[in-house]
């Protein structure tokens, strides 16, 4: 693990509870009311830590685009965006590939997904950390559930090397 002075920040976020509308095909399924009240309680956290992401990486699916939209609005000053269509259905050696690719001039990421992908990801990734976070963590990642995690560059993610600073979900802050 690199030094605090060189390390980056990885916000992970799984979007927030989605409908299930007869009908419609995986990637469209919209937020639930549930999700849609979950959002600000992660945007408030947040803003209460300082968690000013450079860069957001969302899911071209829309209820990750909507957990992205709720977010922006809830933030003083939302990062730069941009759809990641290999986010949809990733695991986590997809989600580690895409990391890795990077601008190592961004400090802090916040990538918007989907499990089982994320929740791999994350596991994979955090070597250390508190030990409460990582515990919930690896029994559940639910819908909005933010990991807050420090590494090094991106293009030295490996398995072990992050350290999960913490992991919160909206049912903890509401």
């Amino acid at each position: 693990m690199s030094s605090k002075q060189n390390s980056r920040h990885l916000y992970l976020l799984r979007h927030a509870k989605s409908a299930w509308p007869e009908g419609i095909d995986d990637h469209d399924r919209p937020l639930a009311e549930r999700g849609r009240k979950a959002v600000p309680l992660i945007a408030a956290f947040m803003a209460d830590h300082k968690i000013r992401p450079d860069l957001a990486l969302v899911s071209t699916a829309r209820r990750t685009q909507e957990t992205w939209d709720l977010l922006a609005a809830n933030l003083a000053k939302a990062p730069t965006k941009r759809d990641a269509a290999d986010l949809y259905e990733a695991d986590a050696s997809a989600i580690a590939t895409l990391l890795r690719s990077i601008d190592p001039s961004v400090e802090s990421l916040l990538v918007i997904g989907h499990n089982p992908g994320l929740q791999d990801f994350a596991l994979d990734l955090v070597g250390g950390g508190e030990t409460g976070a990582r515990t919930r963590m690896a029994e559940k990642f639910p819908t909005a559930g933010l990991a807050v995690i420090r590494i090094g560059a991106w293009q030295s993610l490996s398995p072990a090397s992050g350290h999960l600073e913490a992991f919160v979900t909206p049912r903890m802050l509401g």
